[in-house]
């Protein structure tokens, strides 16, 4: 890892949160993600399952964390599982964790190996009465392929077909949708390092740069700050582009007069900013680009004000739907006979924003958390609404991180400059 070691109070904090909610004589499994193959021999990068990093801080590939805390024997109630190091294995692969290091990491004191774990897991399993086991209940997820944890739960329910089965995954939404003081930090870090980035992209675009020369500057920036990298895909998109929501092209050139979205964000310790910032090429916006500029930060800054714990995701979007109304109807984009005539089921202001204004964020980029109930404090969200004008070829985004409160929100990236003013003073002085 290039991070710096967290605090393992995160995981053991995390680990507690997850016992308090287990059935009594309850044990939890969860295993690490597969190792993907790729072509020939290769395989792709190894990410690890949220959920048991978030529950031990470990990234090593084959590991599982194990929790029983009825366990008769007290050292085994908390127990993490990882592969014997080898000695072969580590010339070719790299150092694996021994335990101590492994329990400096996640604050778990007993180590197992996975080439004894099988004994050990049956017996552990004979007494208990319900089994956790994990699955992705992310209300976004995408995937047809059937991955290790699916596979687990397959094994284990054959494996033991009396036992009461228990989704693990349904505690997890709770839990992991509000975010520790202690998590916040890492999360600050990853912002932090994403200003530092921004900031230098201000000095550096300008007429002629090329969309992929400005994604090698955020790789650059991040990798010397100790970030893992970027927290997904970059999305850096001229003129026209940026209508695309999620253009990853990144391989035209930057036009003089053009604006340029770019959507991007660090991972440290694994967890995720997620920044938006629309700029002007040249470093100064048209009359109309900044017309259109100043209404997409009005409802930013309106979003911003009722992102407070009570409200729901469907209630806050309607009334941002409605600011939006207002706002298109301000700028010349609509028209009182288009918003009376519209369909209740596909509004107006829907041809010029069609996306949410706002995702959870943690670990996962979309992270886990309620988009039904009321929001709750303690999460983290993305604030991120767009104007996207097919007739002039242009799209603007701007998008903070905003972790919630009792009574209100913290701007996580309140010092990134946001205003036409801010952007264009900086982008004078390169």
């Amino acid at each position: 890892m290039k991070y710096l070691p967290l605090n393992p109070e995160i995981f053991i904090n995390n680990r507690k949160r997850f016992i308090k909610e287990m059935l009594p004589n309850s044990i939890a499994v969860f295993v690490s993600n597969d190792e993907w193959p790729a072509n020939g021999d290769a395989l792709h990068a190894f990410k690890q399952n949220t959920d048991l990093f978030w529950l031990s801080g470990i990234t090593q590939e084959d590991s599982l964390v194990i929790l029983f805390p009825d366990n008769p024997d007290p050292r085994m109630r908390e127990v993490l599982v990882l592969v014997r190091p080898n000695e072969l294995k580590e010339k070719w692969d790299g150092k694996r964790l021994r335990a101590k290091e492994a329990t400096g990491i996640s604050g778990i004191a007993t180590i197992v190996w996975l080439d004894t774990l099988d004994a050990l897991l049956q017996t552990w399993v004979h007494l208990a009465d319900h089994i956790y086991l994990d699955t992705n209940e992310n209300d976004r997820k995408a995937s047809a392929v059937r991955g290790r944890e699916y596979r687990f739960v397959d094994e284990m329910k054959a494996a033991y077909p009396l036992h009461s089965f228990q989704r693990a995954a349904k505690i997890m939404k709770q839990l992991r949708g509000i975010k520790t003081k202690e998590e916040i930090v890492v999360v600050q870090q990853a912002i932090d390092i994403t200003e530092k980035t921004f900031r230098r992209l201000l000095q550096f675009i300008k007429p002629g740069v090329n969309e992929c020369e400005i994604e090698a500057e955020i790789w650059h920036s991040f990798l010397s700050q100790r970030a893992t990298g970027p927290a997904y895909g970059s999305i850096i998109a001229g003129g026209d582009n940026a209508r695309t929501l999620h253009y990853v092209s990144n391989n035209a050139d930057c036009k003089e007069g053009d604006l340029i979205l770019m959507d991007f964000g660090a991972e440290y310790g694994n967890y995720c900013a997620d920044l938006t910032r629309t700029i002007p090429v040249n470093g100064k916006f048209s009359p109309r680009q900044k017309i259109v500029y100043n209404a997409c930060l009005h409802l930013h800054n309106y979003a911003k004000s009722i992102l407070k714990p009570g409200i729901t995701i469907l209630d806050y979007t309607d009334k941002v739907g409605e600011a939006a109304t207002k706002q298109f109807m301000k700028i010349g984009l609509l028209t009182k006979e288009a918003v009376k005539n519209e369909d209740k089921d596909n509004r107006a202001y829907r041809r010029y924003l069609y996306h949410g204004i706002s995702h959870h964020l943690g670990i996962d980029v979309h992270d886990l958390g309620t988009r039904t109930e009321p929001v709750k404090a303690g999460m983290l969200f993305t604030i991120e609404p767009g104007i996207y004008i097919e007739e002039e070829k242009m799209g603007i985004r701007i998008e903070n991180n905003f972790w919630l409160t009792k009574n209100g929100n913290i701007d996580l990236m309140k010092n990134i400059p946001i205003t036409v003013e801010e952007i264009e003073a900086l982008m004078k002085k390169k």
